[in-house]
């Protein structure tokens, strides 16, 4: 029996939930699906330039399971890219958690 997956905090909803390459009708493209957790292990280690350690203490989760959730969002929107493909944000094991917690109940 596999393990429960523990719930991953984000910090802010995503703005836009699909991006798709201009020009071409959406029935035309494949879409890739980006969890939010994807998404903001992202924000957090590329935008923010949080190292792994630190991007995984806020989001809740131990710096190799961040590590697993960055390198499947990279390589999910690096397919996409490459591809042509739309992306489409969604989904995932997360909650959404306010900035004011920011480090934590132990800061």
């Amino acid at each position: 029996m596999a393990r429960p997956r523990k719930c991953r905090m984000v910090r802010c909803d995503p703005g836009a939930l699909f991006y798709k390459p201009r020009g071409i009708p959406l029935r035309r493209l494949e879409v890739a699906e980006l969890a939010v957790e994807g998404l903001e292990a992202m924000r957090l280690a590329d935008a923010e330039g949080l190292s792994h350690a630190e991007a995984a203490k806020r989001m809740g989760v131990s710096p190799a399971t961040f590590c697993r959730v960055l390198a499947q969002a990279r390589k999910t929107v690096a397919t996409a890219l490459a591809g042509g493909m739309a992306i489409s944000v969604g989904g995932g094991a997360y909650a959404v958690v306010g900035e004011e917690i920011e480090g934590g109940p132990d800061a």
